[in-house]
């Protein structure tokens, strides 16, 4: 679904269906101890980007809300975890490096020359 600063997340819902007005971020409520969601947290949050950056269906993402320098600022934090290597991802946008090992075809063996 389209966030309200324009990119596409996975994880934003939102219901304004007869009335409703519902606006959550998914991730940041099934994220033990993640903190209270608010609209301006999607300006910067670099979640749509990694899903955007890399599809693989093992990474697992948590995020919280984190006060920035002298708490002046709020901003989404995000952690990732590989859940085939179970292993942190340092940089989620990357992945783990593994994973994509395992779906690789196989090369082809070399034909002899006739």
């Amino acid at each position: 679904m389209r966030t309200p600063y324009g990119a596409e997340c996975p994880f934003y819902y939102e219901d304004y269906h007869r009335g409703r007005q519902t606006q959550a971020c998914r991730l940041i409520e099934r994220t033990p101890g993640g903190g209270t969601w608010k609209p301006y947290l999607c300006a910067t949050c670099s979640v749509p980007g990694v899903v955007r950056a890399n599809a693989c269906p093992h990474l697992a993402l948590e995020a919280r809300v984190v006060k920035t320098w002298w708490g002046l600022r709020e901003q989404v934090r995000i952690y990732a975890v590989c859940a085939l290597r179970l292993v942190e991802v340092p940089r989620p946008e990357i992945g783990c490096g593994e994973c994509h090992r395992h779906r690789l075809p196989p090369l082809e063996a070399e034909r002899p020359s006739e």
